[in-house]
């Protein structure tokens, strides 16, 4: 084993520092050297020495004083800073014209140069005691740089000795306040003044610079500023576009100016500030503006201002709920004025009607009222389609709002399940004629989304089977797709029960096709000579809605009994245990008319068949009594009066009466006109009624309406309590409600009545223990 021989180095000899018995020395190395940095001489400092001095005096528990001694000779630099640089640019910042807005950025800039100065410095420093800085912890102490920036704050920003502070904010707000009246400022002054006071923090509120002692002036100034822009715009001639517009640009400017000049932290409460002062007090206001308000608006259909004041309104708390408000009360004052006028209308259109039913115009004018009232709702819902699209944003509040206001009106029209009902007939009659499939689709829709906000659809439904059955009866209808295609729109609205019996009815015309097809093919078998060629239709009684059982029977001409004889005969050799019961108030016939000058065949109805056969057993110029007539056909009166007015008064008067006028009086009598003429070889002679009911009908309908709902109440009670057992009469009530509210909106009385009567029935009995 060898033994390896160490050199011991002597020590290094050490200085008065190292030794740490002069901390003055060192102190003043360090305290020369931060001098020579302010000045901008830090080019020729070592700062491997100042490194070195630090890290021995911090090294020998130095540190904590040269902290504070270093701190001294930053805030004494700052002194003079702020007496020799800042002060002396003081001078008329208080001026408010183009020198004054000068003299603001001027200053501004003087503090930002005297800051970017400060901080460069305040970098070097901070490497110069890096040592010393992170040791500061274990004193407690902040870090050198941030030691820096308070003392900034204090002797600076915040100085006791010279107003500073005042004279900074009111440089800011006045370059602010002169760009907002409309000149043109050095924004960089004042972004460069926001950059400082951000990165300076607040010792008590922990925040920073800009937000205590900058923001909470600027918004108060602003507020203020915003309440006499309020009043300047509301007092002035500005009509709502305008103002609007107005509100707009200072909203766009005060983000703009935000995001160039302040913290994005006071941007949302700048906003507030100008949509507070702006919008929110003026909502009433700017709504209610003569010749140019909210009205106005929707009149003249101004949808990139409504548009406008959606995006406004918006902004504040209750804004959009104020503009729904004001939208739903206009399309209720313009559904109320439809409403009266069509039923101002609706009486001088019931006078007239006869006339111009006489004349066979197109559609009578007994449908018109309808058909216009149906035509104005759905233009008032298509205006507000449009508004809901391009101006509220498709938003749904607004367009529960508007559904719930048409809603409201359409129903507080009585007629108006009638109107809809009259209108898709006109159109399925002759109003879809040369149109697309998707023409005729639209119009379908339409009026499905009028149909969704009635109450009573059962009261429609009456209706819609009425008009069904004629057109279905008399052929009227243009397409048998367009109703088929209404029928299954009625059918997702509502259901199949809906629908059950409308189905019902096109299956009976499908049947009776097929039936008359082979009836025709029975009688050429048989080879008998057919006098009157006959097309029957057989309706199942619970689809149709017409009372059978309630009509009088008709003395029919014998060739016509004849006829009905042999389908009997047919229809009953194929089919037991059925009824058939004539119903003549719902037939055409063609007749052969020989007239002195011309031939026609005259298409009319049934009763009017009757009547005209009645003149080919007297002689040419004879003629027969109104009581004659009634005699021998046992034609109900009401139906006889408009059958002989459609055959005397109407545009082709096949008939004469000796009295004039339209009315049909007792004891008139009737002879054949021998000298009609007319240019058609095929006269379609029209049956008068009227198509919109008069108000005996309406309550005839409403009766049979609250009769057969009666029967749905009592179905509905039934169900509910075989299924729950026992249940309170206010909860059954409002279940029943719910059940039934799809059809019609049941009244609590009329629940009240059936439930007593079900009782009554026992169908349903009150418990013992809590009656």
């Amino acid at each position: 084993m060898s033994i390896r021989k160490t050199r011991i180095k002597p020590a290094k000899r050490l200085t008065s520092i190292d030794r740490g018995q002069d901390y003055e020395e060192g102190f003043q190395i360090l305290c020369k050297a931060i001098t020579e940095i302010f000045h901008k001489n830090a080019k020729n400092l070592s700062y491997e020495l100042l490194y070195r001095t630090a890290y021995n005096l911090t090294l020998h528990q130095h540190g904590e004083r040269l902290y504070e001694g270093v701190k001294g000779v930053i805030a004494d630099y700052l002194d003079t800073v702020a007496e020799k640089s800042i002060v002396p640019a003081f001078v008329i910042t208080g001026s408010s014209d183009g020198a004054g807005a000068d003299a603001g950025a001027s200053f501004l800039k003087t503090v930002k140069l005297v800051w970017d100065d400060y901080t460069a410095a305040m970098t070097m420093i901070h490497y110069a005691l890096y040592y010393l800085d992170d040791k500061l912890p274990k004193y407690n102490l902040p870090h050198v740089f941030d030691m820096g920036l308070d003392l900034f704050r204090d002797k600076i920003i915040r100085s006791e000795k010279y107003p500073i502070q005042h004279h900074l904010i009111t440089a800011m707000l006045n370059q602010i306040q002169l760009e907002r009246h409309g000149d043109i400022i050095d924004r960089s002054a004042i972004k460069q003044a926001v950059t400082m006071l951000s990165e300076l923090t607040d010792p008590t509120t922990k925040d920073t610079v800009y937000v205590t002692d900058f923001e909470t002036r600027y918004l108060e100034t602003s507020t203020s500023f915003y309440q006499v822009e309020s009043q300047n715009l509301t007092n002035s001639q500005y009509d709502a576009p305008e103002f609007m517009r107005k509100v707009s640009n200072r909203l766009d400017e005060e983000e703009e100016r935000t995001h160039h000049c302040l913290s994005m932290v006071t941007e949302p409460k700048i906003r507030n500030i100008v949509e507070t002062q702006l919008i929110a007090n003026n909502l009433k206001t700017v709504m209610e503006m003569p010749n140019s308000g909210l009205e106005n608006m929707l009149n003249t259909d101004k949808y990139q201002d409504l548009l406008r004041m959606y995006k406004l309104f918006s902004r504040v708390s209750n804004g959009l709920n104020e503009m729904k408000s004001e939208i739903s009360n206009y399309i209720l004052q313009r559904g109320s004025d439809i409403n009266q006028q069509i039923n101002a209308d609706t009486p001088a259109i019931s006078m007239t009607s006869a006339k111009q039913k006489a004349t066979n115009a197109p559609g009578g004018g007994g449908a018109q009222p309808a058909i216009r009232w149906v035509e104005q709702v759905l233009g008032l819902q298509s205006k507000f389609d449009r508004i809901l699209d391009i101006s509220a944003n498709k938003d749904k509040a607004f367009q529960t709002a508007f559904n719930e206001a048409f809603e409201q009106f359409i129903n507080e029209n009585p007629k108006s399940a009638e109107f809809i009902s009259l209108f898709i007939d006109e159109n399925l009659k002759k109003g879809l004629k040369g149109k697309t499939e998707d023409e005729v689709d639209e119009v379908l829709d339409k009026t499905i989304m009028l149909f969704r906000f009635l109450c009573d659809k059962d009261v429609f439904e009456r209706y819609y089977k009425q008009h069904l059955a004629k057109r279905l009866l008399f052929n009227r209808s243009v397409s048998d797709d367009a109703e088929r295609g209404m029928l299954g729109k009625l059918k997702r609205e509502c259901g199949y029960q809906f629908t059950n019996k409308l189905e019902g009815m096109f299956n009976d015309m499908r049947l009776s096709a097929e039936m008359n097809t082979q009836f025709k093919e029975h009688r050429e078998r048989a080879a008998k000579k057919v006098q009157v060629e006959t097309v029957v239709t057989v309706l199942t009684s619970t689809f149709w809605p017409m009372n059978l059982s309630a009509l009088p029977k008709c003395v029919m001409p014998a060739k016509a009994m004849s006829a009905c004889r042999a389908f009997e005969q047919f229809y009953f050799s194929r089919h037991s245990g059925r009824r058939l019961t004539w119903q003549s108030q719902m037939g055409t016939a063609d007749i052969k008319a020989q007239f002195k000058s011309s031939k026609h065949i005259l298409n009319v109805s049934t009763y009017a068949m009757f009547v005209l056969l009645l003149f080919n057993d007297i002689e040419a110029d004879d003629s027969i009594s109104l009581e004659e007539i009634q005699e021998q056909t046992n034609i109900p009166a009401s139906d006889l009066t408009r059958t002989l007015q459609s055959l005397a008064c109407a545009k082709y008067k096949i008939l004469l009466k000796n009295e004039k006028g339209r009315d049909i009086q007792s004891g008139e009598r009737f002879k054949v006109n021998n000298g009609f003429t007319a240019n058609l070889a095929r006269i379609k002679v029209q049956s008068l009624a009227t198509k919109v009911e008069s108000d005996v009908e309406r309550k005839q309908t409403q009766d049979k309406v609250d009769e057969e709902r009666q029967h749905q109440i009592e179905a509905a009670i039934v169900r509910i309590m075989k299924n729950r057992k026992l249940m309170e009469h206010n909860a059954l009530i409002t279940e029943v409600t719910q059940q039934l509210a799809p059809r019609f909106m049941p009244n609590p009385v009329m629940i009240k009545k059936r439930v007593e009567a079900l009782i009554d029935r026992e169908y349903l009995q009150r418990s013992p223990d809590d009656r």
